[in-house]
């Protein structure tokens, strides 16, 4: 079924950018760091970006804490912390699946990119341990805000 989804938004032709990466061995070390780079060619249509997650049964808590860098083409490199709920206080994933469980996180919203060229998101985990098991790939996908500013794909 996740499956699926991503090849729907994969060709969704009103994406701009739907990439994911796979964590190696579902071991996220606090200094790995994963980078997803896309072109703005126009900067006065606003976006949405969402932060997609695919977490297993394995993964030991409720949220996810991330730390996120955006690097335009050209100014300052903006930092952000980001927390993802992945689970309700019983235990129940917030995503859709069985087993591999897919959540979406909206980071900007109707977001108007600053200027034209490449873009760079980057992505570490914020965790206490050094080491966190469980998810297994991180997404980041970016769409044009819709004309009536609702956003029928956020997955919770």
């Amino acid at each position: 079924m996740a499956g699926g989804c991503t090849l729907f938004f994969a060709c969704d032709s009103s994406t701009l950018y739907n990439q994911y990466q796979a964590i190696e061995n579902t071991a996220w070390t606090k200094d790995k760091v994963y980078y997803f780079t896309f072109e703005i060619d126009d900067n006065t249509i606003s976006y949405d970006i969402f932060m997609d997650i695919r977490n297993n049964n394995k993964y030991p808590y409720q949220n996810l804490w991330l730390f996120c860098n955006e690097e335009p083409p050209m100014g300052k490199l903006k930092k952000d912390t980001i927390e993802c709920i992945l689970a309700d206080e019983f235990g129940k994933w917030h995503g859709h699946g069985i087993s591999l469980y897919e959540s979406s996180y909206p980071i900007r919203s109707n977001y108007l990119f600053p200027f034209t060229g490449q873009y760079t998101f980057s992505f570490r985990q914020g965790m206490r341990d050094s080491v966190i098991i469980g998810i297994q790939e991180i997404g980041l996908r970016v769409i044009p805000t819709s004309p009536s500013g609702k956003r029928p794909d956020v997955k919770k």
